[in-house]
């Protein structure tokens, strides 16, 4: 396993991220604490949560994920030492998403303070690597987030302060305003960014890199799209393109015959489409390594196999010209 620093920081992790949103709604316990171990064996350190992820099935709710992640943790052995963990806040933790009272979601410091004791509650620890925002609160000032989040760091509970799914201008103002406060800031970013959905590298990518964050991209195949589905449908193993993202692409004939060129040039060079997707990111200036959310054994054995995969420039050409890149901005939007 090779390992990068995470942004500007000392943090050394994994080129593969382990997702888990899919324990607890799709995985049981047992498996995934056999797919933590496993992740382990093969040197994966960096495990990606989010106070929200569990709902989804029966028997599953918000929070569960990280309860199964704290009940795996309470099994010793140095798991949580040998881990670098990054969970989330901002989502509606009640059980239902119109079921919330003020003060309960998005980034206020009250909800800060009140969200961060849960997740370490459930997660069996004491202190969180990569506390991150899900989403960006555009009602709360950067200050009151930043005073929240630097107390946590002086307590202990967090280490480092990461985002999600903000835009680059996002990025740029939350730096800033830590910087003002001689706080770290913001070390890294999780973005959707795959093949098929490339308009991170406008602003969101280069902004990340202006400010030292690390990019962990989420969806690196694009729902399953980029993982043979059309192959996949053709044996008759449908999997996730029974609904969703991948149904709608599917069914968009332009979009079809993309992923089938894309398909066809993989076989072409003896690769498997999953391992491209994955290898193709991991390429990528500024790219500290892609989430993969495994449901199985397998899926994690299969992920593992593009950081061996060396994709030659021509086919890094090819792979360029069925999924062009929007382009850096403001070029991209303004000629």
């Amino acid at each position: 396993m090779d390992y990068v620093q995470l942004g500007r920081t000392g943090l050394s992790v994994s080129r593969l991220v382990l997702g888990t949103m899919n324990f607890g709604p799709q995985t049981d316990e047992p498996d995934s604490h056999a797919i933590m171990d496993a992740a382990h064996d093969v040197g994966i350190n960096f495990f990606d949560t989010a106070n929200a992820y569990g709902f989804g099935a029966e028997h599953s709710y918000k929070g569960r994920t990280e309860e199964i992640i704290g009940t795996w943790f309470a099994q010793g052995g140095g798991r949580r030492d040998k881990t670098v963990l990054a969970t989330k806040v901002n989502a509606n933790m009640a059980s239902g998403d119109g079921d919330v009272w003020p003060n309960h979601h998005k980034l206020s410091a009250v909800n800060i303070r009140r969200s961060v004791e849960a997740s370490l509650k459930r997660l069996g620890t004491d202190y969180i690597d990569v506390y991150q925002f899900h989403h960006v609160d555009r009602a709360t000032p950067w200050d009151e987030i930043w005073q929240a989040m630097d107390v946590l760091v002086q307590q202990g509970k967090v280490l480092y302060v990461g985002s999600s799914n903000f835009a680059g201008w996002h990025i740029a103002a939350a730096n800033e305003a830590a910087a003002r406060r001689s706080s770290l800031g913001l070390v890294s970013e999780q973005c959707l960014y795959n093949l098929m959905e490339r308009r991170a590298e406008m602003e969101v990518i280069p902004a990340a890199e202006a400010y030292g964050l690390g990019v962990i991209p989420w969806s690196p195949l694009h729902g399953g799209l980029l993982g043979g589905v059309i192959r996949k449908e053709r044996d008759g193993d449908r999997g996730r393109s029974k609904g969703g993202r991948a149904a709608a692409a599917l069914a968009d004939p332009e979009q079809r015959a993309r992923i089938q060129v894309y398909e066809d040039l993989c076989e072409k060079y003896g690769m498997e489409a999953g391992d491209v997707g994955l290898a193709w990111l991991l390429s990528r200036p500024g790219v500290t390594g892609p989430i993969v959310g495994p449901r199985t054994r397998a899926q994690l054995d299969s992920a593992v196999r593009a950081l061996g995969l060396d994709l030659p420039e021509e086919f890094l050409t090819s792979l360029d010209e069925i999924f062009p890149g929007p382009g850096p901005s403001p070029e991209a939007f303004a000629w």
